[in-house]
Parts: C-alpha cells; structure tokens; sequence
C-alpha cells in the first residue's frame, strides 16, 4: 500500500509540473502576443498602408515608414531594422532618394532581419524569411575612384537597382539579397548565400557569391 502512495504522489507532481509549465509557456506567449500587438497599433498609422492582420516585431528599428506599404497577415521578427532614406547630407550638398518599399500578403520575416532602401524593394506574397536575413537596394557610394577617396560615411548613397522578390521565395538564414537582384517565383536561396545576381524561378542557390545549385522543372 505504501509504495502505491508513493508511486501516485510521483505521479501527481509530475503532472503539477506538466501543469504548470504549459500554464507558464501560454501566459508567456500571450504576453509575447499582446506586446506585438500593442507596438502594431502604435505604429501602424505611420505606414503609407498596413494590412489587417500583420504584426510588427518587438524592439524593431523602423525609419521613414511612410515610404512602406504591408499586406495582410505578414508577420515581422523582434529586433527587424527596417529603413528607408529620403535623404543623407554629403560634405557638398543635400542627396534627395524617391524610396519604396512594398510587402506582399502573408510574408514572415525572421528576427534580427534588416531591410534597407533609397530606390525600390517589392516583396511579394507568402515569401519566408530566416532570422538575420539582409535585403539591400543601396551601398554607400559606388566603386568610382573619385568616391573612394571620400569617408565611407560622407558618401552619397548609390543604388545599381531595386530589388524584387516574386511570391513563395523561401530565403534561409542570414542570406543577403544585394541591389539591382531579381529573384523569381518559388526560389529557394540558401543560408548565409551572398545573392548578387538575378535567381531564375524554381531554383536553388547558393554560396558567396550565389550561384544555382539546382533547377526544378515543373
């Protein structure tokens, strides 16, 4: 009789503990939930348009928002840096920039990722992103010789072109997209891929720099 006590007080304990770490693990991501949201609504009237159902991510860098069109239910990692530049001061004078950037429906962007952009970037539908992916359509100055002898900082910014994601791109972590890409339709680009040409669609890419590792016929 003893040892039958003893086994269902075990039991009991385990499941008090099983108990209690789903409690902790809901209320903690409700928590999670509802911080996104809050930022969400804080921050949602500042976009040139915001589609129901998106979310923004926790402690996220957001520059020029007016210039940033989002779908519906997109969602975006903590700690994203998402930017557009209008303008920068060079030793000379004012640089003026037309930036766009247009998210589609449905695209989840991981965390720590960085978008940037003084020209265009159009991301297209149910694209997926792993965390600490970089998206660039400028750099700071061009190769020129007459630029190189000016501090990287005081350069005016140069695009070579926009950028554009078609719909289903699955881009793995840490991946950099480069200005003037094209990358089609269902594309898969690989971790830490360094992408600096166009990506036909229903390819495979990868390394630095990205080249095709293989092509799906449909």
């Amino acid at each position: 009789m003893k040892s039958i006590v003893i086994v269902l007080k075990a039991i009991m304990r385990a499941l008090a503990n099983l108990c209690k770490l789903f409690w902790n693990n809901k209320v903690g991501y409700l928590v999670f939930i509802l911080k996104k949201e809050f930022i969400t609504q804080l921050r949602k009237g500042e976009f040139h348009s915001f589609g129901k159902g998106s979310l923004l991510g926790i402690d996220s860098i957001i520059l020029k928002a007016k210039y940033i069109s989002i779908g519906i239910n997109s969602s975006f990692g903590n700690r994203m840096t998402l930017t557009c530049y209008d303008s920068i001061q060079t030793p000379d004078q004012i640089e003026y920039y037309t930036p766009s950037i247009t998210i589609g429906d449905g695209v989840s962007i991981g965390e720590d990722a960085h978008i940037t952009c003084i020209n265009k970037i159009v991301i297209g539908n149910n694209v997926l992103m792993g965390k600490k992916v970089l998206i660039t359509d400028n750099a700071h100055g061009s190769s020129k010789l007459d630029v190189l002898d000016i501090a990287p900082m005081s350069r005016p910014l140069y695009s070579k072109g926009p950028v554009v994601i078609e719909d289903n791109v699955w881009i793995g972590e840490k991946a950099s997209i480069m200005p003037g890409v094209h990358i089609g339709k269902s594309a898969i680009i690989g971790a830490n891929a360094v992408v600096t040409k166009d990506v036909p669609s229903y390819t495979v890419v990868g390394g630095i720099p990205a080249k095709i590792i293989k092509k799906v016929n449909k």
